[in-house]
């Protein structure tokens, strides 16, 4: 949640280099901190104080808490009490839920990107086609068990589709953010199955392919399939976690 200060700091033209300062701070603790539970180096029920996490980040608490609050705004952080904080968890039916809603808005962002995507567009579909189409093993493995190269190739494909979207989408944009942000950290599940990551940058090659196409309904139904199977292997590792938790 955003504070009035903060509102009007943000709406003020004039506001002076301390506020900017702080406001430049809390973005940069923010962004640590969202990296960092995204890709589960803080995992669910991390406790996160502002004293500990000013002191590892080396900037003040004032940051720490404008950041805490935006992450609490997010749903990636949950409020347990009074000064209590902790990482949020993975519950498996909001991960269903939220893929019924992923599962619609981009299927409709496929079906717009493939018919709005102008020439430069396609150019950037194809090419990002033929890079998933050379992903290997050895490609997954080529940095570490993080998959960060994997990781960011689908982080290309998907700022290819915000652009293909245009200005005429916002909406639909920032509501596919937002779910894409939840779904980071439990899609990450899978970084130790190679079997899978294989197939879907086979399935992110077709949605490319369509796209690059100019074909809406393929897209489509190369979307759809793709987040159809990943919810089914996303399931299948949180059904395997929760009987190593409780045997």
């Amino acid at each position: 949640m955003v504070d009035t200060s903060e509102r009007l700091q943000r709406a003020t033209p004039g506001a002076g280099p301390r506020a900017r300062a702080s406001r430049s701070a809390a973005d940069r603790v923010l962004a640590t901190l969202r990296a960092e539970i995204v890709d589960g180096t803080l995992t669910p029920g991390t406790p996160l104080t502002e004293a500990q996490q000013a002191e590892r980040l080396g900037v003040s608490r004032t940051p720490v808490r404008e950041a805490l609050a935006r992450l609490i705004a997010d749903g990636l952080v949950e409020e347990r009490g009074p000064r209590t904080l902790l990482v949020s968890s993975i519950d498996p039916d909001d991960v269903v839920a939220l893929f019924e809603l992923r599962t619609t808005l981009d299927e409709q962002a496929a079906r717009l990107a493939a018919r709005r995507a102008t020439h430069d567009d396609r150019a950037e579909f194809r090419a990002l086609a033929a890079r998933f189409g050379s992903v290997t093993v050895e490609f997954l493995r080529d940095d570490d068990t993080s998959r960060h190269g994997y990781y960011a190739l689908v982080a290309a494909f998907d700022a290819a589709i915000d652009t293909a979207l245009g200005g005429r989408s916002t909406y639909l944009a920032a509501a596919i953010e937002s779910v894409r942000l939840h779904l980071a950290r439990v899609r990450r599940l899978a970084r130790d199955d190679d079997a899978r990551l294989l197939t879907a940058a086979a399935e992110h090659r077709a949605i490319a392919d369509a796209i690059a196409d100019g074909d809406p309904e393929r897209a489509v139904a190369a979307t759809r399939l793709h987040l159809h199977n990943a919810l089914t292997s996303i399931q299948s590792h949180l059904t395997s976690h929760d009987r190593q938790e409780n045997p």
